[in-house]
């Protein structure tokens, strides 16, 4: 499948920047996949107002594709088939994002099933791969990118990702079928490093540059990213947001993109009351994620947060050694009360027990 082959406007709507939550596994208490509450969250997150979904990516357990789960096809055909009948009932399909991941194998056999299940493209981790040259990440890009158009992924190395030169991401911005890239490196330097490699290749207007730094993410969506390339001046922004923290409080996520998207194409200045939101941001994620404890917590925080409204019947992973950090219930419980114009509890009392039927 290539780009073009996408149904309707979606390249044009990811081009313009959409809010992708990455999807939580739901469990019942003895740890097994509940289906009532998996379409739950997704009725929820489109509700929300996001565009598309992220499966089989970080937040959904990499332990699913583990033969003692097997969970890996269900999850992503369970997320497709609502997804469709959502997009149906709409008129108007939402992306579906399908983690890759794994060696050569792994991948391809990963993204040929995505591919036959209907999603429209791949987040492609490289942490199998990391000790590989660049000449072997691109080939292994490419070789995904042959069945399935491809998010690229800049995953921050205290949670399993690697450096990746500024050599890879010009490689990377010169394959055609690449759709995005999303950016979690959780440092400017590096972020940097993507941004020029997109817009030296002249691919600033193909290539939507997606933010996933949980610690920076209203500066993001705000900056206008500047550079002098051969070809003359070249200017590239992240339009939209791919990452865990839009699993909860999605709603008010979704506003909080379509004000700096608003803000950042008027060209105004920036409120002053808008930074200190992004500093509030980067608050509740540090707890909700667990930041004190190196992420150790950042499944559970997402799962006690959707637990306490009511959307998960507790905060289970398949790993019984996945659970809250220390003093992390706490540190949620402030935030939620110290900035109630970021939760969304209302909205989903409101709607909950439809999305529950």
């Amino acid at each position: 499948m290539r780009i073009s082959d996408l149904p309707d406007d979606l390249p044009a709507r990811v081009r313009h920047g959409l809010a992708i939550p990455a999807l939580p596994l739901t469990l019942d208490a003895r740890r097994r996949f509940s289906e009532r509450h998996e379409r739950a969250l997704i009725r929820y997150y489109a509700a929300a107002g996001c565009g598309g979904l992220a499966v089989g990516v970080h937040s959904t357990q990499f332990e699913i594709r583990e033969p003692a789960h097997g969970l890996f096809e269900p999850v992503l055909t369970l997320a497709a088939e609502t997804l469709d009948a959502i997009g149906a009932s709409r008129g108007r399909q939402l992306l579906k994002v399908a983690g890759v991941c794994g060696r050569g194998p792994q991948a391809l056999r990963e993204a040929g099933f995505a591919r036959e299940t209907g999603y429209h493209a791949c987040l492609l981790s490289l942490a199998a791969l990391s000790d590989a040259p660049v000449p072997e990440l691109l080939a292994h890009c490419r070789a995904v990118a042959d069945l399935l158009p491809v998010i690229g992924f800049y995953l921050q190395p205290a949670v399993g990702g690697r450096m990746l030169p500024y050599a890879f991401w010009r490689g990377l911005a010169e394959i055609p079928n690449v759709l995005a890239i999303k950016l979690a490196p959780f440092n400017r330097y590096q972020a940097l490093d993507v941004v020029r490699a997109v817009c030296d290749a002249g691919r600033e207007g193909e290539i939507a540059l997606y933010t996933g730094n949980d610690d920076n993410l209203v500066v993001d969506l705000l900056t206008t990213y500047r550079f002098a390339t051969p070809a003359g001046i070249r200017t590239a922004r992240m339009v939209g947001g791919l990452l865990g923290q839009w699993g909860v409080w999605t709603r008010r996520a979704v506003e909080l993109l379509a004000e700096c998207q608003a803000l950042a194409r008027s060209g105004a200045p920036v409120p002053a009351a808008l930074l200190t939101r992004a500093v509030e941001v980067t608050d509740a994620n540090a707890a909700i994620f667990d930041a004190a404890n190196g992420f150790a917590g950042c499944l559970s925080g997402i799962h006690e947060v959707l637990r306490r409204q009511g959307l998960l019947p507790g905060a289970w992973c398949l790993d019984p050694r996945a659970t809250l950090s220390p003093g992390q219930a706490e540190e949620i419980s402030r935030v939620h009360d110290a900035y109630p114009h970021l939760n969304d509890d209302d909205f989903v009392s409101a709607h909950r027990d439809d999305w529950l039927r």
